[in-house]
């Protein structure tokens, strides 16, 4: 079974949650790997906007595969971050760029690379919403405004139209709020594709509202590199059960 059809099969189920390691940010991947693994998280997500390639995502990659058990799937910054170890690539094109650059080109540029490391991609439509973050900055993105979720639904209805199978609603890693409510909910809605939120998910009652809004999977990353890492995992990936 592909980690997307296991990841469908799980979703007709609960929402599900996934861990973001940062190769950068996040240093002993091994250990806080084991300790994702333990509070129940679905996957790892492995990547950053800044400098997440070559050998470092590579023994990032190793390192988290060595102990734990759950899928790895890669979430590229650019198209540098291909590591032939992983379980899977989020192949993503983010569709409210100004550059084209992260609509298609990056796209073609690593194509190859994906296929020659034997990666399952997994098409994702990349949607960031205010505030954005780095992610935001570093991808030209036309912010979604937070008061404006048909905008959002526009692009979701596209990103089905296009072929997407899934779509991914970031408000960008560390942000300090989540995605509106109502544009989750309307992103669903009109597309009726798998739904990905991440950015601002920091508390369980933040993970409860974002998935009754209609999130099919949430992701959550900076609370890993606090030090109640472990207990406020555990709270959040506990309100998604």
């Amino acid at each position: 079974m592909s980690v997307e059809e296991d990841l469908l099969k799980k979703m007709e189920k609960r929402t599900l949650h996934f861990t973001l390691i940062d190769p950068i940010t996040t240093p002993k991947a091994s250990l806080i790997a084991s300790t994702i693994e333990r509070c129940g998280s679905d996957a790892i997500l492995v990547g950053g906007s800044l400098g997440a390639s070559g050998e470092l995502l590579d023994n990032t990659v190793r390192d988290i595969k060595s102990s734990c058990s759950l899928p790895v799937i890669l979430f590229p910054g650019g198209v540098m971050g291909v590591s032939r170890f992983a379980d899977a690539i989020f192949f993503l094109s983010v569709l409210n760029s100004r550059n084209s650059y992260f609509i298609t080109k990056a796209q073609a540029l690593s194509a190859f690379s994906v296929k020659e490391a034997g990666l399952e991609a997994i098409p994702v439509a990349y949607l960031v919403c205010e505030p954005g973050q780095t992610v935001g900055f570093m991808s030209e993105a036309n912010l979604l405004p937070r008061a404006k979720p048909e905008i959002a639904g526009a692009y979701a209805l596209a990103a089905k139209y296009m072929g997407f199978r899934f779509i991914y609603l970031e408000a960008g890693s560390g942000a300090d709020v989540h995605a509106p409510p109502e544009m989750i909910g309307y992103i669903k809605k009109v597309s009726g594709l798998p739904l990905i939120v991440g950015g601002g998910i920091t508390e369980a009652r933040h993970a409860t509202t974002v998935a009754r809004a209609g999130a099919d999977i949430i992701v959550t990353g900076t609370i890993m590199e606090k030090p109640d890492a472990e207990e406020s995992l555990k709270k959040i990936v506990g309100a998604l059960r």
